[in-house]
């Protein structure tokens, strides 16, 4: 394997494996109730001391926007410290391309308003009864938005590697 296709496979891993964490450890409960909020369709929330808070379009927007910087810096705390480890140098403006890549393109699966990006993608490409299914333990949204955040961190990823070189 050459270096170029041996970065492109270690940035890879390290933004799939930033991305899994941020995504699922690291997503405030508060972030993933309320990130699809719209004024049509609020999202009341009941913090854990009690207090009711109800998320509209603002709201909604602001927790999007929260877990995306939070996804977006831990892919790139990630990113930095596992390619210094494995002595890969990634060219600064490279990283940035691909975590704006990473960030925007989250985004805009995770704000998940009623007819949202993901859900007319999947009806326009036949597959919104998948989006819909929530049988056997299966959430077709959410297999579906894990497989768009897939797809664009391997972009992401050959970006971050345009010009990488070994330390």
């Amino acid at each position: 394997m050459n270096h170029r296709s041996a970065a492109f496979a270690a940035a890879y891993a390290l933004l799939r494996v930033a991305a899994d964490h941020a995504d699922h450890w690291g997503q405030s409960d508060f972030d993933a109730q309320c990130k699809g909020a719209t004024n049509e369709a609020p999202v009341t929330y009941t913090h854990e001391d009690g207090t009711v808070t109800t998320a509209g379009t603002d709201g909604g927007r602001r927790a999007c926007l929260h877990h995306v910087i939070q996804y977006t810096t831990t892919q790139g705390l990630v990113l930095a410290a596992g390619t210094r480890v494995l002595g890969i140098r990634l060219h600064p403006a490279a990283v940035a391309a691909a975590l704006a890549v990473s960030g925007l393109t989250h985004y805009a699966a995770d704000r998940r308003v009623p007819q949202g990006l993901l859900q007319r993608l999947a009806k326009a490409t036949g597959k919104e009864r998948f989006y819909k299914l929530s049988d056997f333990g299966m959430n077709g949204a959410y297999c579906l938005d894990q497989s768009w955040h897939h797809s664009w961190e391997t972009l992401a990823a050959l970006i971050a590697t345009l010009k990488a070189h070994q330390r």
